[in-house]
């Protein structure tokens, strides 16, 4: 049988325009997990040319149950509106967005059928599901009436007429799982969850920079917080630096951590799991000074206490790799050619040291500073740099940086001593 709606092929082809191949074969083993699979098994084979010639995406969920099948797919093409893709904010369930990502195939295959075994009433039925890259905006499927021999429900994904290659599969599509899915997987890690490839599982540890795990006791009430501590080597694409609050392992709600989306490549995750969580009202404003009715809120002084000693933890965690990436920025700097072009040797063995100390402190306070700058935009900033840090506008400098950063004592000091003269530094901070 085959069902025929609105949108044309093209007109989904369009809307989903920003999807690669990498992004696609994720979109899949997402809609897996959404199906409450704990297994995604991916197959492919290669010829001699290094084409794929068969590539299949297996899940242990629960199925497309045939009954809901109008349900599952029709939505999708009732109009653009409804193909548009919008990741859940602070749950990491239905990560998949209902399967909107089954349309993706597209971008590396011309051909995509599900086959496809779920519980009904009566028993196990299996069926499969065609759809083909010249006619998105239509499936056909076919479903057994009567219940299988099957004893396990699941869905595997065939994609035909391939355009994709072993290689890319390996070095691009492969890598690109393991940052999308290194944060999930460490999430649900006492549920054994696994991506296995030609039978073998992702090493999702290959982007763990470093992790530890810890206690905090708040002893007013005696609650306790496990915590563990991810740094990533590498960015988690949309997913980002969160914090994961659990209870008994499970999931209640996630948010951004307070050093998110500094600008500086500073990829981490804190889970942190306390029967605390367990009615906790996540949707209260922190500054509120109301109690829940049931449960705790933001306001309540445990989760206070719990944020400010993260936001410590993470603070100090951040110190040496933004150090490290300093010195990272510098040499690229000057790998680049950004730094002044002194009038002789003297005058750079006076001045530069003084700039390159300074961008070095600049950054491991406020990385956001040197983002998004182009050759030239770097180069005009220098020098300009170097011309205040070199003349008697120091002071006017100083208060410059002071005006764009928060600073923190230590910081306020370590800057001043790099622009201002030893008697400056008293007059300018009151001391």
């Amino acid at each position: 049988m085959s069902v025929k709606v609105n949108i044309t092929s093209k007109g989904i082809q369009k809307v989903l325009k920003n999807y690669n191949e990498k992004q696609a074969i994720a979109e899949y083993i997402w809609n897996g997990f959404d199906a409450n699979a704990d297994t995604i098994e991916i197959d492919y084979t290669a010829n001699a040319l290094g084409l794929l010639e068969s590539l299949t995406i297996a899940d242990n969920g629960y199925g497309i149950n045939f009954e809901r099948l109008k349900q599952k797919f029709d939505p999708f093409y009732e109009s653009e509106k409804s193909l548009q893709i919008v990741a859940p904010k602070h749950t990491s369930k239905m990560h998949g967005r209902n399967g909107v990502g089954r349309l993706t195939f597209f971008t590396f295959a011309h051909d995509a059928t599900w086959q496809t075994t779920y519980q009904a009433e009566k028993g196990f039925r299996s069926g499969e599901i065609h759809i083909s890259t010249g006619g998105l905006n239509s499936y056909s499927h076919d479903f057994n009436t009567s219940p299988t021999a099957m004893d396990n429900t699941g869905t595997t994904v065939s994609f035909t007429n391939l355009r994709i290659g072993e290689q890319e599969m390996k070095e691009l599509v492969l890598p690109y799982l393991i940052n999308e899915f290194c944060w999930f997987i460490e999430l649900n890690k006492h549920k054994n969850y696994s991506i296995v490839v030609n039978g073998e599982a992702l090493d999702f540890s290959t982007n763990v920079k470093t992790l530890e795990e810890f206690n905090l006791f708040y002893p007013d009430t005696a609650v306790t917080f496990k915590i563990k501590y991810v740094h990533w080597k590498e960015n988690l694409h949309k997913e980002l630096s969160k914090y994961y609050f659990l209870t008994g392992g499970e999931e209640i709600y996630k948010d951004y951590t307070t050093l998110n989306k500094k600008s500086d490549d500073y990829f981490h995750s804190i889970y942190i799991d306390s029967d605390f969580f367990r009615d906790f009202d996540f949707k209260s404003f922190e500054n509120e000074g109301q109690v829940a009715i049931f449960g705790a809120a933001k306001s309540s002084p445990e989760y206070r206490f719990l944020i400010k000693e993260l936001t410590a933890y993470l603070k100090e965690k951040r110190k040496p790799f933004l150090k490290e990436y300093a010195n990272r920025l510098i040499d690229s700097y000057e790998q680049d050619e950004i730094f002044p072009i002194y009038a002789n040797e003297r005058d750079k063995q006076l001045k530069k040291p003084k700039l390159v100390n300074l961008l070095k402190a600049l950054y491991e306070i406020e990385p956001k500073l040197f983002s998004s700058l182009n050759t030239d935009q770097k180069k005009t900033l220098m020098h300009l740099i170097d011309l205040l840090l070199h003349s008697d506008q120091r002071v006017q400098l100083f208060e410059l940086f002071n005006g764009l950063m928060e600073l923190e004592t230590e910081e306020y000091d370590e800057l001043a001593s790099l622009l201002l003269d030893k008697d400056m530094v008293g007059y300018t901070t009151g001391s």
